[in-house]
Formats: C-alpha cells, sequence, structure tokens
C-alpha cells in the first residue's frame, strides 16, 4: 500500500476517483486549488483505490494523506 500526499497547501476542488478504483500510474485521483491554479494529484504507481480521506472542498495542508492505493 502506498499513502498519496498533497503536494502542497490548498483547497481540494475536483475528486476524479472513487474507493474501489483501479488507477494506473500518472492518472489524475483528484484536483486541487492553489491560489488559484488546478494542481493535480496523480497516481504514484497502478493500484486500487483502498480508500478516500477527503472530499471536495476540503482544506489541507501539504503532506496531508489524501488517499491510500492498494
Amino acid at each position: 500500500m502506498a499513502d498519496i500526499c498533497a503536494p502542497m497547501s490548498g483547497n481540494i476542488w475536483k475528486i476524479l476517483v472513487k474507493e474501489g478504483d483501479d488507477v494506473k500510474a500518472d492518472d489524475e485521483l483528484l484536483i486541487m486549488e492553489v491560489m488559484k491554479m488546478e494542481v493535480p494529484v496523480t497516481a504514484p504507481a497502478d493500484g486500487k483505490i483502498k480508500s478516500l480521506l477527503v472530499k471536495e472542498e476540503d482544506a489541507i495542508e501539504a503532506d496531508t494523506v489524501v488517499a491510500v492505493l492498494g
């Protein structure tokens, strides 16, 4: 399993996957809004989304675990 962390502080703008989805390396999982810019958070490897730990509109800090990939 791998923790997927936010690259910087910001807000969760849109979640593109749900728990149980299969993803490939570099697939976009969610989009953050950081200083009025869209910042994608991508899968580091192939796997299945075990859990999503955030919801849309959450304000999070850098390095917050947003999802777990299994």
